[in-house]
């Protein structure tokens, strides 16, 4: 039977209100959370931080998928994870388990049949064990070295049975605890751009010296390089400049900078020189004291940079201002950097 056209805004508002119910059951479930923080989470902490092997993360279920989520967090942010799955554990994947591991068991309530079977290996090996459970006085809890309370007061399900604002409290509790982590091991934007080199996250973090010109790339003369072979030199490396160079500078490393000299010194040199401008050298026409960068910052700083001062190209330079490369705006642009 069709429904009436005066029913359709009812199930509309209907299904908003219902929205608007989930999400604040769970945003209550987290704010529940906060609240109860204490001295447990800070062992958990202490105790993964200390962990020379892997964290091994594992629940069945709805909790298993929240669990290869906290894992994947944690490995990519600086605590080696894995997620081991309950029953295959039980099959034969315990073997993938070390004394220097730690175990991170997630459940609910507490008493998962599979996870309960682990916890007589896990002990015989030696791994110390954290829990993330909603009912502090379960088996995993009693048998864990720390228990993470994850209790909610409903789940947001309207029949209060699917794991709902339960497992956003336990995903929630799991960012928290990779986030304290990363922040004690004082892991930096570069350790991140390391394990992330492709996608999005990977593209923005890309360094200057994944796309910088150097070596034969490079263009570089001294100077007294006479003008027309600077020239070719910027004709023949396709950079719109070129980079002068100490003359007791080694060609590996690009020398020491004195200057660079761009298309439009050349035009601005020639308009003022005339016909004894070929007869100069690059000295006589370089800009000193460009614009420079560091082999590690990142592209898309280079980018900006270059965007404010009106720039085509930046020179990269180590601690000595020996030149290592040239970044083009060109490369950047085709990175999408933004």
């Amino acid at each position: 039977m069709k429904m009436s056209k005066a029913a359709k805004p009812a199930k509309a508002r209907g299904s908003l209100a219902a929205a608007r119910r989930v999400l604040r059951i769970e945003a209550d479930a987290i704010a529940g959370l906060m609240e109860r923080l204490d001295e447990r989470f800070e062992r958990a902490a202490e105790i993964i931080f200390e962990c020379h092997g892997r964290v091994a993360v594992t629940g069945l279920g709805k909790s298993g998928l929240i669990g290869r989520k906290i894992s994947a967090t944690l490995a990519s942010t600086g605590t080696p994870s894995v997620f081991l799955h309950a029953a295959d554990a039980l099959h034969g994947d315990l073997g993938m388990l070390m004394r220097e591991d730690v175990m991170l068991a997630i459940s609910q309530s507490g008493e998962t049949e599979e996870l309960v079977a682990l916890l007589d290996p896990v002990k015989r090996l030696g791994i110390r064990l954290v829990t993330m459970t909603g009912v502090a006085h379960s088996t995993l809890a009693s048998a864990s070295d720390v228990a993470l309370d994850i209790s909610v007061k409903e789940e947001a399900c309207s029949l209060n049975l699917a794991p709902t604002a339960s497992t956003t409290a336990a995903l929630a509790l799991g960012d928290a605890l990779a986030i304290a982590l990363l922040e004690r091991r004082g892991f930096r934007e570069e350790d991140f751009a390391a394990l992330h080199p492709k996608g999005r996250l990977g593209t923005k973090l890309r360094r200057v010296e994944s796309v910088m010109h150097a070596g034969e790339a490079l263009p570089r003369v001294g100077p007294q390089t006479p003008i027309p072979e600077v020239i070719y030199e910027i004709s023949r490396k396709k950079l719109g400049m070129v980079v002068v160079t100490d003359a007791a500078g080694k060609p590996a490393t690009g020398g020491r900078l004195l200057g660079i000299v761009t298309d439009g010194d050349l035009r601005r040199l020639m308009e003022r020189r005339k016909k004894e401008a070929l007869d100069l050298t690059a000295a006589d026409s370089m800009t000193k004291n460009p614009v420079t960068l560091g082999r590690t910052e990142l592209a898309a700083s280079a980018l900006r940079l270059m965007e404010e001062r009106k720039i085509t190209s930046v020179v990269v330079v180590d601690a000595a201002r020996r030149v290592e490369g040239v970044v083009h705006l060109h490369d950047l642009w085709t990175l999408q950097l933004f």
